[in-house]
C-alpha cells in the first residue's frame, strides 16, 4: 500500500470541511490512517487507487464521499498548439509516449510535496520502478516547442538534475544516484531515450532523470509533462492521473500533438450496469435511482435506465475499473460498510478444519522443527520463471493471464520451487545458510492441488541434505514412498531423484543444476525438495491429473 502524507490545512482548503470529520471518515473510503502528526496524517491507499496518491486526488474523493460536490469531475482540455515527435528507433526499448501542458500552477512547498509524492507513487503503482512508466515533470517556460523523444547515442552530454556539470548519458548511470538505481533498465540497449527541445537541449534522460534545465520550482507556471513507457495504456493512466490532480489544484491542461494525434482527452469512459446484479452480490436492495446517487457520491457520472440499468460515465482517472463488479464495489462503499446489517447466519452448521488446511499447518510445523523459514511467494509468476529458468518444458497446462500488467505476472504458478530460487535470488545477500520453504495452490489444467517446496543454500548443500528433508518429511506425513532416478532437468544428472507414491511421481528432490543457479544468479550449491501434497493419505484429488514434471 502506499503512504501518502495528507497536510491538515491544504486537505481542508481542497476538501472543503474540518480534519476532524476528515480522519474519522477516510477510513471507510478503503485507506487505512497510519500516523497522525501535528501538521498532516499519514493514509495509505490500495495499489489499485492511484489517482488517491496526492491530496488533490484523495480531496477530490472525500468531497464526493461526503456529500460535499458529486458527480463527474469535468476537465476541459485545449489544444497547446505543441508538437512532439517519436523516433522510430525507439521501437523495443522504451515506445510510448504521453504528454500534456499544465499552465497557471501556483506551487508552494505543500503542493510541490504533492506533486513530488504523486510522482513517485505512479512510480511504483502504475510505472513498476520506472520500467513500464516514467513520469517527467518539466518547467516549460525554460524550454522550446516542438519537442522531440530520440534516441540518443551513449555519449550525448547535459547536465542531470542536482547536478552542476554535464555528463555523457553513461556516466550518468554510473554517478548519478538515481543512474545507479534505475541503470538496469536500460543498459541492455544500444541507444538511449532522450527529450530534448527545438534547441536541442535536454529535457530528461527517460526513465533516469530530468535536466537540470527544466527543474520545477515555486516560481514555475507552466509545466510541460512527459510520461514515457513499454505500456501505452499505462502511460495514458499516468497522464491522466496527474493531469487531473493539477487540474483540482487550480490548473488549466492543455494537450499536445503526438505524431499528429492530440494527448489526453481526459474524457470518461461510458458504461451501462445491472441494478439487480449489483444488489445480488452486495446484498443489499436498492432501486436505480438509488444506485446512481450512490455511484454518483464516488465521483462517477450516473443515470438510471428504466428499473434494471444504470448508465454510468467513469472517470478518465480511475483505471482500477475493469468490470462492473468494481463499479458495485463503489456502490458498497458509498452505502457505508458500517451501514450493512450485522447478524447470524439462518443457517445452522458446525464448522471444522478442512483436510487441506489442517495438512499445510502440519507441513509448517515439521519444515519449522527442521529449520526452514516460510515464505510466500506470488500466485502470479511468468513462464520464463517457472520454466525457462528452470530448464523445464513450458506446460501446455499453465493457466495464462489473458491481459498481464507487466511480464512477470504472465501465468498463474503450476510450482512453488521456482519461487523460493526467486526469493533467494533477492537474499542472497543475507547471510548463510538459508533455508526456505513455502506451501500453496498451485493451478494446472484449470485444476487446484496445493504443493510444498522446501531449499537450502549454503556452500554445503548436497544431494544428502535434499534427501533428508524429503525423507523426514515424508515420514512425518504417514506417506510410504520409493525412490528412483529423476530426468528433471532443474537438477544435477546423478543427484536427483523422484519420489514415487502409489505407483505415480508425487515429489523430486536433489541438487540444483549450475545452469539453474546461473539464470538465478545464485553462487552457492542449493539442495531442493518438492511434493504434491495429494500425495498425503486421505487428501482430496481433485481428478485424476498428472503430479508432476517429467512425468
Amino acid at each position: 500500500m502506499a503512504v501518502i502524507g495528507l497536510p491538515y490545512k491544504y486537505l481542508e482548503r481542497l476538501t472543503g470541511t474540518d480534519k476532524d470529520t476528515i480522519i474519522a471518515r477516510l477510513p471507510m473510503i478503503g485507506s487505512e490512517v497510519e500516523r497522525l502528526e501535528a501538521d498532516h496524517a499519514d493514509v495509505a491507499f490500495f495499489p489499485n487507487r492511484p489517482d488517491m496518491f496526492s491530496v488533490e486526488g484523495a480531496a477530490r474523493a472525500l468531497r464526493g464521499f461526503l456529500g460535499i460536490e458529486t458527480g463527474l469531475p469535468e476537465y476541459t482540455v485545449k489544444p497547446s498548439g505543441m508538437s512532439f515527435t517519436i523516433d522510430r528507433k525507439l521501437t523495443g526499448i522504451r515506445p510510448y509516449l504521453g504528454s500534456a501542458v499544465i499552465r497557471n500552477v501556483k506551487l508552494d512547498a505543500e503542493s510541490i510535496l504533492s506533486v513530488m509524492g504523486l510522482q513517485e507513487a505512479l512510480h511504483w503503482a502504475v510505472g513498476r520502478g520506472r520500467s513500464k512508466v516514467a513520469i517527467g515533470i518539466h518547467d516549460l517556460d525554460t524550454i522550446k516547442p516542438p519537442f522531440h523523444y530520440i534516441a540518443s547515442p551513449k555519449t550525448r552530454k547535459f547536465v542531470p538534475l542536482d547536478f552542476n556539470r554535464e555528463l555523457t548519458m553513461d556516466e550518468i548511470l554510473a554517478q548519478h544516484p538515481k543512474g545507479r538505481d534505475y541503470a538496469k533498465i536500460v543498459q541492455g540497449f544500444p541507444l538511449y531515450p532522450l527529450i530534448v527541445d527545438a534547441d536541442d537541449h535536454v529535457c530528461s534522460f527517460p526513465p533516469i532523470i530530468n535536466g537540470e534545465r527544466t527543474r520545477v520550482t515555486t516560481s514555475t507556471r507552466n509545466i510541460l509533462l512527459d510520461t514515457t513507457g513499454t505500456d501505452q495504456r499505462a502511460v495514458q493512466v499516468a497522464v491522466n492521473i496527474i493531469c487531473t490532480a493539477m487540474a483540482e489544484a487550480g490548473s488549466t491542461i492543455e494537450s499536445v500533438e503526438i505524431n499528429g494525434k492530440q494527448t489526453p482527452t481526459l474524457a470518461p469512459e461510458e458504461r451501462t450496469v445491472s441494478v439487480r446484479e449489483c444488489c445480488d452480490l452486495i446484498g443489499v436492495d436498492l432501486s436505480a435511482a438509488e444506485m446512481a446517487a450512490l455511484l454518483e457520491q464516488m465521483r462517477f457520472g450516473a443515470q438510471p435506465d428504466g428499473n434494471d440499468k444504470v448508465r454510468v460515465k467513469v472517470p478518465c482517472y480511475r483505471a482500477d475499473i475493469m468490470h462492473d463488479w468494481d463499479l458495485f464495489e463503489d456502490v458498497a462503499i458509498a452505502y457505508g460498510y458500517d451501514k450493512f446489517a450485522v447478524g447470524i447466519s439462518p443457517t445452522f452448521a458446525i464448522g471444522r478444519s478442512h483436510v487441506v488446511y489442517t495438512t499445510a499447518a502440519q507441513v509448517r510445523a515439521i519444515l519449522a522443527g527442521l529449520g526452514y523459514l516460510e515464505m510466500m511467494p506470488f500466485t502470479l509468476t511468468s513462464e520464463r520463471v517457472l520454466f525457462d529458468s528452470m530448464r523445464r518444458e513450458r506446460s501446455p497446462r499453465a493457466l495464462s493471464v489473458t491481459h498481464p500488467i507487466s511480464e512477470e505476472h504472465t501465468v498463474v504458478r503450476t510450482d512453488i520451487l521456482p519461487l523460493l530460487l526467486e526469493m533467494l535470488q533477492v537474499n542472497k545477500h543475507r547471510e548463510l545458510p538459508q533455508r526456505l520453504f513455502a506451501t500453496g495452490d498451485i493451478i494446472e489444467s484449470m485444476k487446484t492441488t496445493q504443493r510444498l517446496a522446501a531449499v537450502s543454500m549454503h556452500p554445503a548443500a548436497d544431494f544428502s541434505e535434499a534427501y533428508a528433508c524429503a525423507d523426514a518429511v515424508l515420514h512425518e506425513l504417514s506417506i510410504q514412498y520409493s525412490v528412483k532416478e529423476s530426468a528433471d532437468k532443474a537438477l544435477i544428472d546423478g543427484r536427483r531423484a523422484d519420489i514415487v507414491v502409489a505407483g505415480k511421481k508425487a515429489g523430486v528432490f536433489g541438487e540444483v543444476h549450475p545452469a539453474v543457479l546461473n539464470a538465478f544468479e545464485l553462487e552457492h550449491p542449493v539442495a531442493a525438495f518438492e511434493l504434491d501434497l495429494t500425495a498425503v493419505p486421505g487428501y482430496p484429488v481433485p481428478g485424476d491429473i498428472p503430479l508432476l514434471h517429467g512425468r
